[in-house]
Protein backbone atom coordinates (compact mmCIF):
# COMPACT_ATOMS: atom_id res chain seq x y z
CA UNK A 1 0.00 0.00 0.00
CA UNK A 2 1.36 3.57 -0.82
CA UNK A 3 2.31 6.43 1.73
CA UNK A 4 -0.87 8.91 1.79
CA UNK A 5 1.64 11.52 0.74
CA UNK A 6 2.38 9.80 -2.43
CA UNK A 7 -0.59 11.24 -4.07
CA UNK A 8 -0.18 14.54 -3.08
CA UNK A 9 3.61 14.81 -4.21
CA UNK A 10 2.62 12.99 -7.80
CA UNK A 11 -0.36 15.83 -7.93
CA UNK A 12 2.30 18.38 -7.08
CA UNK A 13 4.87 17.13 -9.29
CA UNK A 14 1.93 17.05 -12.19
CA UNK A 15 1.14 20.63 -10.82
CA UNK A 16 4.70 22.00 -11.63
CA UNK A 17 4.92 20.18 -14.62
CA UNK A 18 1.35 21.70 -16.17
CA UNK A 19 2.85 24.87 -15.39
CA UNK A 20 6.23 24.78 -16.92
CA UNK A 21 4.24 22.95 -19.97
CA UNK A 22 2.11 26.52 -19.96
CA UNK A 23 4.79 28.64 -19.91
CA UNK A 24 6.24 27.37 -22.89
CA UNK A 25 3.12 27.46 -24.55
CA UNK A 26 2.53 31.18 -23.76
CA UNK A 27 6.73 31.71 -24.89
CA UNK A 28 5.97 29.93 -27.92
CA UNK A 29 2.61 32.32 -28.56
CA UNK A 30 4.55 35.46 -27.84
CA UNK A 31 7.05 34.46 -30.07
CA UNK A 32 5.47 33.02 -32.97
CA UNK A 33 2.36 35.46 -32.81
CA UNK A 34 2.16 36.32 -36.84
CA UNK A 35 2.16 32.41 -37.45
CA UNK A 36 -0.54 29.93 -37.97
CA UNK A 37 -1.31 28.91 -34.32
CA UNK A 38 -4.19 27.04 -33.08
CA UNK A 39 -4.95 25.36 -29.40
CA UNK A 40 -4.24 22.24 -30.82
CA UNK A 41 -1.05 22.43 -32.48
CA UNK A 42 0.06 24.16 -29.28
CA UNK A 43 -1.68 21.26 -27.31
CA UNK A 44 0.56 18.41 -29.23
CA UNK A 45 3.34 20.78 -28.57
CA UNK A 46 3.61 20.34 -25.16
CA UNK A 47 1.71 16.56 -25.16
CA UNK A 48 -1.67 17.82 -23.86
CA UNK A 49 -4.80 17.53 -25.03
CA UNK A 50 -6.69 21.01 -26.08
CA UNK A 51 -9.03 20.94 -23.78
CA UNK A 52 -6.61 20.48 -20.84
CA UNK A 53 -4.51 22.74 -22.14
CA UNK A 54 -7.19 25.26 -22.25
CA UNK A 55 -8.65 24.94 -19.02
CA UNK A 56 -4.77 24.98 -17.52
CA UNK A 57 -3.61 28.12 -19.37
CA UNK A 58 -7.15 29.92 -18.07
CA UNK A 59 -6.46 28.95 -14.99
CA UNK A 60 -2.75 30.23 -14.87
CA UNK A 61 -3.02 33.36 -16.91
CA UNK A 62 -6.89 33.97 -16.69
CA UNK A 63 -7.13 33.81 -20.36
CA UNK A 64 -7.84 31.58 -23.07
CA UNK A 65 -4.96 30.43 -24.90
CA UNK A 66 -6.65 32.09 -28.37
CA UNK A 67 -7.27 34.99 -26.39
CA UNK A 68 -3.98 35.56 -25.00
CA UNK A 69 -2.72 34.94 -28.82
CA UNK A 70 -4.94 37.61 -29.84
CA UNK A 71 -4.11 40.14 -27.52
CA UNK A 72 -0.51 39.54 -28.40
CA UNK A 73 -1.30 39.85 -32.20
CA UNK A 74 -4.03 43.28 -31.16
CA UNK A 75 -0.42 44.29 -29.34
CA UNK A 76 1.62 44.00 -31.90
CA UNK A 77 -0.82 45.59 -34.44
CA UNK A 78 -1.36 48.75 -32.32
CA UNK A 79 2.99 49.55 -32.95
CA UNK A 80 2.51 49.28 -35.94
CA UNK A 81 -0.88 51.17 -37.05
CA UNK A 82 1.17 54.21 -34.80
CA UNK A 83 3.95 53.60 -37.24
CA UNK A 84 1.32 54.61 -40.01
CA UNK A 85 3.42 53.44 -42.90
CA UNK A 86 1.39 50.30 -43.32
CA UNK A 87 -2.21 50.00 -43.89
CA UNK A 88 -4.73 48.36 -41.78
CA UNK A 89 -4.95 45.21 -44.18
CA UNK A 90 -1.33 45.11 -44.20
CA UNK A 91 -1.05 45.22 -40.56
CA UNK A 92 -3.77 42.41 -40.33
CA UNK A 93 -2.21 39.97 -42.00
CA UNK A 94 1.28 40.98 -41.22
CA UNK A 95 0.60 39.85 -37.46
CA UNK A 96 -0.70 36.74 -38.61
CA UNK A 97 -4.56 37.17 -38.42
CA UNK A 98 -6.23 35.97 -42.14
CA UNK A 99 -9.33 37.72 -41.96
CA UNK A 100 -9.57 41.67 -42.10
CA UNK A 101 -12.93 41.48 -40.51
CA UNK A 102 -12.12 39.03 -37.48
CA UNK A 103 -9.34 41.28 -36.89
CA UNK A 104 -11.31 44.48 -37.39
CA UNK A 105 -13.97 43.46 -34.81
CA UNK A 106 -11.05 42.11 -31.81
CA UNK A 107 -9.20 45.37 -32.31
CA UNK A 108 -11.76 47.57 -31.77
CA UNK A 109 -12.89 45.06 -28.71
CA UNK A 110 -9.66 45.70 -27.10
CA UNK A 111 -8.84 48.74 -27.94
CA UNK A 112 -11.81 50.58 -27.98
CA UNK A 113 -11.45 52.27 -31.98
CA UNK A 114 -11.50 50.12 -34.91
CA UNK A 115 -7.94 50.28 -36.57
CA UNK A 116 -8.56 52.92 -38.94
CA UNK A 117 -9.91 55.06 -36.42
CA UNK A 118 -6.77 53.87 -34.36
CA UNK A 119 -4.47 54.74 -37.26
CA UNK A 120 -5.16 57.83 -37.90
CA UNK A 121 -5.46 59.09 -34.38
CA UNK A 122 -2.35 57.48 -32.78
CA UNK A 123 0.22 57.84 -35.69
CA UNK A 124 1.68 60.90 -34.20
CA UNK A 125 0.43 60.45 -30.42
CA UNK A 126 3.06 58.39 -29.03
CA UNK A 127 5.64 60.76 -31.08
CA UNK A 128 8.58 60.99 -28.98
CA UNK A 129 7.89 58.46 -26.23
CA UNK A 130 10.33 55.98 -25.57
CA UNK A 131 9.03 52.33 -27.45
CA UNK A 132 8.65 51.08 -23.74
CA UNK A 133 6.73 54.01 -22.45
CA UNK A 134 4.23 53.59 -25.63
CA UNK A 135 4.04 50.09 -25.78
CA UNK A 136 2.58 50.51 -22.01
CA UNK A 137 0.84 53.44 -22.57
CA UNK A 138 -1.47 52.07 -25.75
CA UNK A 139 -1.74 48.20 -24.34
CA UNK A 140 -5.03 46.82 -25.10
CA UNK A 141 -7.57 46.94 -22.51
CA UNK A 142 -10.03 43.85 -22.00
CA UNK A 143 -13.39 46.20 -22.09
CA UNK A 144 -14.99 47.53 -24.86
CA UNK A 145 -14.88 50.69 -23.15
CA UNK A 146 -11.42 50.91 -23.61
CA UNK A 147 -10.19 54.65 -23.14
CA UNK A 148 -8.50 56.06 -25.87
CA UNK A 149 -6.51 59.81 -25.65
CA UNK A 150 -7.25 61.95 -28.67
CA UNK A 151 -3.43 63.19 -28.95
CA UNK A 152 -2.74 66.88 -27.66
CA UNK A 153 -0.66 69.52 -28.78
CA UNK A 154 2.42 70.18 -27.65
Amino acid sequence: MCHPSWGRARTEAQRLSDLARLRRVRDRIDRDYAQPLDVEALARGVHMSAGHLSRQFRLAYGESPYAYLMTRRIERAAALLRRGDLSVTEVCFAVGCSSLGTFSTRFAELVGVPPSTYRRSAAGAAAGMPPCVAKQVTRPTRTRQAPFAEPQPA
